[in-house]
């Protein structure tokens, strides 16, 4: 009877070759895609950038650098255009602020007895300076007749404006509580005949007629709730809002305009100089 040796398994104490074989080969994969990843294309970056200098109306110098940037004699003139009416316009603005606070300094000094008792509030918008004036200081309940009081008050701030050149807002304003009378059928009606009844005052004051707009709101815009006594007082009010002027726009001369356009470089600076 025959037996057969048992095999006996020795230890591979080499078998981490292969491992570490196939980790650094990974690993050096690894690189070489990142290293590939963060290759520019130098004629592809060229390209690219020339193209979004087109796009823009701009070019870029030849030497592919985005940060040099030439402009062509067309496109320079039109910059140094773009820049004197910008810096015109900062001057204008700057100059018409400061004309604006001026306005509501003045407003504040003919209007102190008002201001102090709570009457009136002067306060600059982006609209421009507007007068809120408690109807209360200017009319009897119901009614769209000027106080004596009233009267000389606002001649005082019709001096004031009259030297300025803005347009002017009357706007009458109401609580909801309906009013109907032969004379005042709604609250449309006596809103109307409130800011009417200033804009007359100014007129005979010297303002220019043309400059005033009177308007009529009702109850419209409340600046407090309806539901208390004190909200509906400080409802009933007329509001005159001196508007801020316009700033200039910078026009460009008629031959330089046409060339301009004619190369292709858009225009719209401003209107043409009358020649």
């Amino acid at each position: 009877m025959s037996f057969r040796r048992k095999r006996v398994d020795r230890d591979n104490h080499e078998r981490w070759v292969i491992s570490y074989a196939d980790f650094m080969t990974l690993l050096f994969a690894f690189f070489v895609v990142m290293y590939a990843i963060s290759s520019i294309n130098e004629g592809k970056y060229k390209t690219f950038g020339l193209s979004l200098g087109n796009a823009f109306g701009v070019s870029i110098s030849k030497s592919g650098d985005p940060s040099v940037i030439h402009l062509t004699e067309q496109e320079m003139y039109l910059k140094s255009i773009v820049d004197r009416r910008d810096a015109r316009l900062a001057d204008q603005q700057r100059r018409q602020n400061e004309r604006m606070r001026h306005l509501v300094t003045t407003l504040n000094q003919v209007m102190d007895t008002f201001v102090k008792n709570g009457q009136v509030t002067v306060s600059q918008t982006n609209r421009g300076v507007m007068l809120d004036i408690n109807a209360s200081a200017l009319f009897a309940q119901g009614d769209a007749s000027l106080a004596a009081s009233a009267q000389k008050t606002l001649a005082d701030v019709a001096k004031v404006l009259v030297g300025e050149e803005q347009p002017i807002e009357v706007e009458g304003y109401t609580d909801n509580v309906p009013i109907s009378t032969p004379v005042y059928p709604s609250n449309w009606e006596l809103s109307s005949a409130r800011a009417s009844s200033v804009v007359r005052l100014f007129i005979a004051q010297g303002i220019e007629a043309k400059r005033l707009t009177a308007v009529g709101s009702a109850d419209n815009r409340p600046v407090l709730s309806n539901d208390t006594a004190e909200g509906r007082a400080r409802n009933r009010r007329v509001t005159i809002t001196v508007l801020s002027p316009e700033l200039e726009r910078v026009n460009l001369p008629v031959q330089t305009s046409n060339e301009i356009a004619a190369s292709g470089v858009p225009v719209e600076l401003g209107e043409p100089a009358k020649p």
